[in-house]
């Protein structure tokens, strides 16, 4: 076995069993003035946490946990700073619009004078806050839903079960730990994000009673995807049994879903009550016990289709080890469900709330090609809530195919009590959503009519408006850049029927007002002066990450400026490196570090040494917020705005330059392992969310995003090896478009490439992706990071980016870095496979960055 992988052996055993955390008096190291900056906003009509029952440790409740859940509750409230207690205020306002009510009966809310629940499931005590890998977040504390529901005067009347439960969780994470490390085979890569799943089990409960919970929980992450088997995608038996017996035999009974994603909820149909609790960050359980009591309320919307798994499209087509064949196309989540008029069990874009709420299509306008529709949207039920309207455009497809139809745009109400009504005006440009032709590499506009439609669901929609289109409209002549793969794409063998239109309005596109761009693949790129000025040695310095001589770098940690930070640029040239660090549920940086001559270093985490003996050891504290298919969830751009300034304002307390996040991955199967970190199957929602979390962090002085993957990152399976075979359209229209968005609506700084190969070629090598798309189409003109690359051997049929063939392909710095990849810019240089001039073009971005942030 290798050296580094007995290394990273070791480090995936730390990380697969319980965390003790240091319970030192809190010492922050960056205290600031005033951290919110005044950028903070309230929501409508909600009333703040208190700090104090926030920050405070129950001493009864149980507090054993895993780093990615209820971890240390300890805190004391005189600990606390201002900009915790600010952020966590903001996020409580917010938490609730982004869970998801599936079905309800009318039982819930119970009202504040029941204080007696039984609690059960493996979600009561092991709530998750977020999912693992670089998608954890360290916050102060964190209680379970046990402490919450404790904290708010319930008494829980299961602590014999959930005593039990622990006891037999604890039994089978160590049989689970002790085969993984013997199957391993030495095989890191086997071992990362490897996730037990949920046991079954006989334990004694009760079957009746007034109000009853079960919390059903599921956590993934990097590194390993999920698996269509009992205790991950599918319920176990113990669980299926236990919910309908208390559905049956409860008064009043509520099942939640503390996951990162879908779970198969068929042969749940005798559940009346189903809430998606989701993983809401620092303030995930307090969130369900005002959800269950009434002083909050769901509003959220499904961002991705839930459904039996057996009713997923990709299915067949996920997790090859070598090549993974995207042979649906375009066809991805609604888009193939609605398109086939498949029979799903939750549609993209439902969600109920605790009253209902009805919409009328008052007028609509076409003006010049923007399509703006006004609706009244009106509380017709006995509480208060928000709303949520979802504008759709079916496209006639004449010479391509199209799905049935496409988001282009929703919004959502103000908070709306019984009876009270708003008009909500939603807009979209047609040549903003054209299709995309392979044959003449053309974005196009078909000859026919575009029906636009007004909803609360795909599944609930009105028709508000007909386009006609007199003949097709080039809108964006381009090059197919991407290769192509060895399938023709899916396109169903029936269409769906179109509903009656009599009495919509028809309007006719003036064809002048839409004008065509031809892209013109000759972007000059400027090299600055001073990099000129630099040696060869200096310049390749600039281009290769900051790395450390050991495993740390390859875990990402590699900062010393910042304890757990996950990387920063080379010191050359006097310039201060460019600090990174993880997300995307907030900023990831070490809890408890130290410092010493040579910076600050992380205690506990991946990679981190054993700490000397007589240090002070210091604490720092990051703000976890929902993952980011939760914040889509909530369908609140604002909210993703201030998610994203509360990590602005965070990265510029612990001074960091750039957050690796948000990542905008499309779910293209539920059993990808990061998909919690993703938005969701639609890349409209992806791109907007995207833009707003971006605008929130970079209103911020010196704080700026990283967008990833970039792109097609849908598995963790061979993630370094892998191939996502697609068209180029599905690639345009699907897979980029985030991207796209988020790019030309909030000029992101930076943007990550992706480990996968895209038809055969790494995203971070293909210049077609990275100069031709991102750089030339797109207008991207900031930095591009490769992902933390790392040399390993194993059978794969590709191998893996290097260096030269990174900054060849435009690409900035090759992360986390090592001395062989410095060593390979300079052989290229000298053999003449890269040019001085390639060199320091991308010396030159990430000489500029470092300048301007120390301005």
């Amino acid at each position: 076995m290798k050296l580094y992988n007995i290394i990273l052996l070791a480090l995936v055993m730390i990380n697969l069993v319980l965390a003790n955390p240091i319970k030192n008096k809190c010492i922050v190291r960056n205290k600031p003035s005033n951290p919110s900056n005044g950028s903070i906003d309230n929501a409508d009509n909600n009333t703040p946490i208190d700090p104090a029952n926030e920050a405070t440790n129950n001493e009864s409740a149980n507090n054993e946990s895993s780093n990615n859940s209820a971890n240390d509750t300890t805190s004391n409230t005189s600990d606390m700073n201002q900009y915790e207690i600010e952020h966590i205020n903001t996020l409580d306002k917010y938490l609730a619009e982004c869970t998801v009510l599936l079905r309800r009966n009318g039982d819930f809310p119970i009202g504040k004078k029941n204080k007696k629940i039984y609690l059960y499931g493996n979600g009561v005590r092991k709530t998750i806050k977020g999912g693992t890998g670089s998608g954890d977040v360290n916050s102060r504390s964190f209680d379970t839903i046990e402490q919450a529901f404790t904290k708010a005067g319930y008494e829980i009347l299961t602590k014999d079960y959930l005593d039990e439960y622990d006891k037999i969780y604890e039994e089978a994470q160590t049989e689970f730990n002790n085969n993984l490390w013997k199957n391993s085979s030495g095989n890191f890569f086997a071992m990362m994000g490897a996730i037990m799943p949920e046991p079954d089990y006989d334990i004694p409960y009760e079957k009746e009673g007034d109000v009853a919970v079960f919390v059903l929980s599921r956590v993934s992450g990097e590194g390993s995807d999920r698996k269509p088997i009992k205790g991950d995608v599918y319920l176990t038996d113990t669980e299926r049994k236990m919910v309908l017996d208390l559905a049956k035999g409860f008064k009043k009974f509520m099942l939640v879903l503390n996951t990162g994603g879908p779970v198969d909820l068929s042969g749940l149909e005798d559940v009346k009550n189903i809430l998606v609790l989701s993983q809401l960050g620092v303030n995930t359980s307090k969130t369900l016990v005002d959800i269950i009591a009434g002083d909050k309320y769901p509003s959220g919307k499904l961002a991705t289709t839930w459904t039996k798994y057996e009713d997923y499209p990709t299915n067949e087509n996920f997790g090859d080890n070598d090549d993974t064949d995207y042979k649906e196309g375009v066809y991805v989540g609604y888009r193939y469900f609605d398109s086939v008029n498949a029979d799903v069990m939750y549609p993209f874009g439902f969600g109920l709330g605790y009253t209902d709420f009805e919409f009328d299509v008052k007028s609509a306008k076409l003006v010049g090609e923007k399509f703006e529709v006004s609706v009244s949207v009106k509380n017709i039920g006995k509480f208060k809530g928000k709303e949520v309207l979802e504008l759709y455009l079916s496209k006639p497809g004449t010479t391509i195919d199209e799905p049935y139809q496409i988001l282009v745009n929703f919004a959502k109400t103000k908070e709306l009590k019984p009876n009270k009504k708003q008009t909500l005006k939603l807009s979209f440009k047609l040549s903003d959503f054209a299709s995309y032709d392979e044959k003449t590499a053309t974005y196009i506009l078909d000859k026919g009519k575009y029906v636009v439609r007004v909803g609360n669901s795909s599944r609930n929609t009105k028709p508000c408006g007909i386009i006609k289109v007199a003949s097709k409209i080039n809108v964006r002549k381009v090059a197919n850049k991407l290769g192509k793969p060895e399938f023709k794409d899916f396109v169903p063998e029936t269409k769906r029927k179109q509903e009656k239109l009599n009495g919509v309005k028809e309007f006719t596109l003036k064809t002048s007002s839409i004008k065509q761009e031809t892209i013109d693949y000759d972007k000059k790129y400027e090299i600055s002066e001073e990099v000129k000025a630099l040696s060869n040695e200096e310049k390749a310095k600039l281009v290769i990450g900051a790395y450390k001589d050991g495993n740390e770098s390859v875990i990402g940690n590699a900062s010393i400026t910042a304890a757990g930070a996950a990387g920063e640029t080379a010191r050359v040239a006097d310039l201060k490196p460019v600090v990174m660090a993880d997300g995307p549920a907030g900023l990831r940086l070490s809890k408890d570090y130290y410092i010493d001559e040579s910076g600050a270093h992380g205690i506990g985490g991946y990679g981190q040494t054993e700490t000397p003996k007589d240090v002070e050891i210091l604490h720092q504290y990051t703000t976890a917020i929902p993952i980011g298919t939760a914040i889509a969830q909530s369908w609140n751009r604002k909210f993703a705005e201030l998610c994203g300034d509360i990590v602005g304002s965070e990265m510029e307390i612990f001074k960091i330059q750039l957050w690796l996040a948000p990542a905008l991955n499309i779910h293209r199967s539920i059993l990808c392992g990061r998909n919690f970190e993703y938005y969701s199957e639609d890349p409209f929602i992806s791109g907007a969310f995207a833009s707003s979390i971006t605008q929130g962090v970079q209103k911020h002085n010196n704080t700026y995003v990283t967008i990833k993957h970039f792109a097609a990152n849908n598995q963790e399976t061979n993630r370094y090896f892998s191939s996502s075979n697609a068209s180029e359209r599905a690639l345009r229209e699907i897979y980029l478009k985030g991207f796209e968005i988020a790019v030309k609506e909030a000029n992101p700084k930076a943007i990550m490439t992706s480990y996968n190969l895209i038809n055969g070629i790494h995203t971070s090598e293909s210049k077609e992706l990275t100069s031709d798309i991102l750089r030339n189409e797109f207008g991207f003109d900031g930095i591009v990071m490769t992902d933390w690359v790392i040399k390993m051997g194993g059978n794969n049929k590709y191998s893996g980016p290097i260096a030269t063939n990174v900054v060849k392909a435009t690409g900035d710095i090759y992360m986390p870095g090592s001395k062989s990849d410095y060593e390979n810019i300079l052989e290229s240089l000298d053999d003449g496979d890269l040019s001085v001039e390639e060199l320091e073009i991308s010396a030159s971005r990430i000489y500029n960055l470092a300048k301007e942030l120390e301005i």
